[in-house]
């Protein structure tokens, strides 16, 4: 199945080439940086733990709506229109005081689907369908229903999670592109993740941008060169980038 939202980074055009590189013996499944979950969602076959996790604590806050309150985050969501006027007051009652949860990820929820390029801050003029897009929570909700949500810091949960039948997959902000992400990742922490996963006993599987600061961090391990086309450019236009897929065996 897709994902129900787009997010920065997201794996949609590489969840294939990824998940050709599972190994077939894991019973727990992390997702470090979750993002919008492609590659969770794309599984065929799920594993008897899985986790999403991410930092965006908004992000996070919609996973966990559309998990445990579908039907409410439908209803709250059924007023809203598709508007320029409607996303920007999405916008500005981000940081507003006093609103529950649900209502946080209704309008964080349209905020995603009714931007440009998922960035949250500029509206989109291509018509979307959003009453559609609203009725698919329900097999969103479904497919979470066993999935553990998550909100930490990925040090803290490879710790947590680490066992030799643990398969985690990391994509986290690439090399040089992290002002892109509101929770912001800097360059040392691109060392404090290699760190973090060469001790540990389960298997990993990374996907970064195909840089040779990347290859020299990564010395030593299996790196896959693949190639994906930009998610933001015309059929007329493409552009590809180089990427690679990293892996402890």
């Amino acid at each position: 199945m897709n994902s129900f939202i787009s997010w920065i980074g997201g794996k949609k055009l590489l969840r294939k080439k990824i998940m050709e590189q599972f190994p077939e013996d894991f019973d727990r499944y992390i997702e470090v940086f979750g993002g919008a979950g492609w590659v969770l969602f794309g599984k065929e076959k799920h594993a008897d733990m899985e986790v999403y996790n991410d930092l965006n604590g908004d992000l996070v806050n919609l996973f966990r709506c559309v998990k445990y309150h579908p039907d409410a985050l439908q209803k709250e969501l059924d007023w809203i229109l598709v508007s320029r006027e409607q996303f920007f007051d999405c916008v500005a009652q981000n940081n507003i005081q006093g609103m529950t949860d649900i209502q946080r990820a209704a309008r964080f929820y349209c905020r995603i689907k009714l931007s440009f390029g998922s960035d949250l801050e500029s509206f989109g003029v291509r018509p979307r369908d959003l009453q559609k897009m609203i009725a698919y929570l329900r097999e969103v909700s479904n497919r979470l229903n066993k999935v553990i949500v998550e909100n930490a810091d990925f040090e803290r949960l490879i710790k947590t999670y680490d066992r030799k039948s643990a398969l985690f997959y990391c994509d986290p902000p690439y090399y040089h592109a992290e002002k892109y992400y509101a929770d912001r990742f800097q360059l040392e922490d691109h060392v404090r993740l290699r760190d973090s996963i060469s001790q540990i006993q389960g298997k990993f599987i990374l996907s970064y941008n195909d840089c040779p600061e990347i290859r020299k961090l990564y010395i030593g391990y299996t790196l896959i060169e693949v190639d994906r086309q930009d998610n933001l450019v015309s059929k007329t236009n493409p552009r590809r980038y180089k990427e690679l897929i990293i892996k402890n065996y």
